[in-house]
């Protein structure tokens, strides 16, 4: 036997308000229930789980710069579509001036003393020492990136 229901009957009100696992993910997807409700609830409280708990399961890649800021300021100027020049304290590059380098030790310091500003991915190209309005010596390095 088929029963009918009537659709302003009482029995159509419950047939409806059960629904199935597929109707219930679909509203979670399409964000259709009101707020204050128990499924608006879940969503909410699944979201800021995500937020607040994946970063402790997996890695972003998102790191802090390895090098520490230098002591005194750095200089950076564009040099058109060539560069930068990067203007750099002699007391923040661990060299001695009064020594002589190899190029590649030169080069090798240089970088690591602009890196907190320009970041990894800098190659230095050609630097000068000059000195400053007080004396002070400094380093004029051109990179590019």
């Amino acid at each position: 036997m088929i029963e009918t229901v009537a659709p302003g009957s009482p029995n159509n009100s419950v047939r409806q308000a059960r629904r199935g696992p597929r109707q219930i993910l679909l509203s979670y997807f399409y964000w259709t229930y009101s707020r204050g409700s128990f499924h608006f609830d879940v969503m909410v409280t699944l979201i800021l789980a995500f937020i607040f708990i994946t970063p402790h399961l997996w890695d972003y890649g998102d790191k802090p710069s390895r090098a520490a800021g230098p002591p005194h300021p750095i200089q950076v100027v564009g040099d058109g579509n060539r560069g930068l020049i990067v203007t750099v304290q002699a007391s923040d590059v661990n060299l001695d001036l009064n020594t002589t380098e190899s190029y590649q030790t030169v080069k090798k310091a240089l970088r690591k003393a602009i890196e907190p500003v320009t970041g990894d991915a800098v190659s230095v190209d050609n630097w000068q020492t000059v000195k400053d309005a007080q004396g002070n010596v400094a380093w004029k390095v051109w990179a590019r990136r």
